[in-house]
């Protein structure tokens, strides 16, 4: 009997671990004959021997592979086989903080639930504190983002009209995208959300070294539940001996220095340039400026050898989501606290009758916020992500344009487009003598139906 391609998904063997708080850590089994040790395996045989694949087949087929990785990749420390094979992990249900925990990762490869288009009002809020009064703080943030949909969406409609031509099924999307984008805003950092992780069997071993000291205990249950999941999934790929001394160096790198934060930190600067100016003036690197086409070409990445430049900006933590995709930039991770206070842009989006209660809920929530807890780390799953967070990146030119240029966008959140424009004049005005030409998305945005093109769903 012919077994069906749905017969085949449905026999699939995930490898599933639940976290104390009830998130989920799924390994996908893709169904391949080769899983990624198997690949992994055949790769490193490559490099040892001109037998080719299909004698190295034939050794898979004899001895399996997981003899193999047990030995070299774990056991003798041949990491970069590790390199060889991938594996997709799904983490359901943790909060924004642990999200981007695990996005906090050069190599980090991966998509989250986007708050532009899923509507957050029954999701899941963490409350590490497990208590009523930091309850209470959660579910009156969710009653104001319940409340206030339905009258910002008929608002934004006024606002906006819908255009001749537009199609109204996309014109409502973008409205809806948009309503959210703003309303994202009054939503708790302890929000919980699904991403997905496709990594490497190195790279996600490499990561794990650290997860597992993060500062929050969630994120330490997430890093435990994965390593569980992997080692169902891969186990001769995760059994990799710890040692004291890295142990304690990493739990004190995490503990004492992950988190960043200044409450003095300026609302944009340039705080420093390192790149070579003498080899700015080479004729070769000023062509290669010159005939840069506008058509979203990058610099090539080799031109990273010029050196780097460090920006600090105030930015909220909605939108420092969207600036941590950029994996080319080094960012530290920003603490999110009430210091810097709410991002106006929110407020003004809102209609009058929505600004005047919006003010008040943030200066009720703010007090009930500082007497809840003194821990800096946990009181973060209880602050908005309106609120703004001191941004420390830095990067080469090749990254920082193509950072500029693509958060210029008109698809772009306006708060972090807003950076992006600085950006833009920050490069220009060290380098545009240099001929490095800067091609931003500078058109005043009404309104944009098409961002209800943007949404990924099944056709019927």
């Amino acid at each position: 009997m012919r077994m069906t391609k749905k017969d085949n998904i449905k026999n699939l063997k995930h490898k599933s671990v639940k976290t104390p708080s009830g998130a989920e850590i799924i390994v996908l089994d893709t169904g391949a004959v080769l899983d990624a040790e198997a690949v992994a395996m055949l790769q490193a045989l490559h490099s040892r021997s001109t037998k080719g694949l299909k004698g190295h087949l034939k050794v898979l087929e004899e001895k399996g592979a997981e003899n193999f990785m047990q030995n070299f990749y774990v056991g003798y420390g041949h990491k970069s086989i590790g390199d060889c094979g991938s594996t997709t992990i799904f983490i359901e249900g943790v909060s924004m903080l642990a999200a981007k925990a695990v996005q906090d990762w050069p190599l980090y490869s991966g998509q989250e639930s986007s708050t532009r288009y899923i509507d957050f009002a029954k999701q899941k809020f963490i409350n590490p504190l497990g208590n009523e009064k930091g309850e209470k703080i959660l579910e009156t943030w969710r009653e104001f983002y319940i409340k206030s949909l339905p009258v910002l969406k008929e608002d934004l409609k006024r606002r906006f009209p819908i255009q001749k031509g537009e199609n109204e099924n996309v014109y409502n999307k973008a409205i809806a995208a948009r309503a959210f984008d703003i309303l994202r805003a009054f939503l708790p950092a302890g929000a919980s959300t699904n991403l997905a992780w496709h990594s490497n069997l190195r790279q996600a071993a490499d990561k794990l070294l650290l997860l597992r000291h993060h500062p929050l205990k969630e994120v330490q249950d997430v890093a435990s539940a994965i390593e569980k999941a992997l080692q169902k999934a891969h186990p001769s790929s995760f059994s990799h001996k710890r040692y004291s001394d890295t142990e304690k160096y990493n739990e004190y790198a995490m503990q004492k220095a992950y988190y960043y934060h200044s409450k003095s930190c300026p609302e944009f600067k340039l705080t420093r340039d390192k790149i070579d100016k003498k080899a700015l003036e080479e004729k070769w690197v000023k062509e290669l400026f010159k005939r840069r086409p506008n058509d979203k070409t990058e610099l090539p990445k080799w031109l990273s050898e010029l050196g780097t430049l460090s920006f600090e900006f105030q930015l909220d933590f909605g939108s420092f989501r969207d600036l941590q995709r950029h994996r080319s930039l080094f960012q530290r991770m920003p603490l999110l606290t009430l210091d810097l206070g709410f991002e106006d842009w929110y407020l003004q989006e809102l209609p009058q009758e929505l600004q005047k209660e919006a003010k008040k809920l943030l200066k009720e929530q703010e007090r009930a916020i500082k007497s809840l807890t003194k821990d800096k780390f946990i009181r973060q799953y209880y602050i908005a992500m309106g609120y703004k967070i001191s941004n420390k990146i830095s990067g080469t030119l090749p990254a920082l344009v193509y950072t500029a240029e693509l958060r210029s966008t008109r698809f772009a959140h306006p708060t972090v487009r807003k950076i992006a424009f600085q950006i833009t004049k920050a490069l220009d005005k060290k380098f545009g003598k240099y001929g490095l030409k800067l091609y931003p998305d500078t058109e005043s945005v009404r309104f944009d139906s098409k961002r209800g093109l943007q949404d990924i769903v099944l056709k019927k």
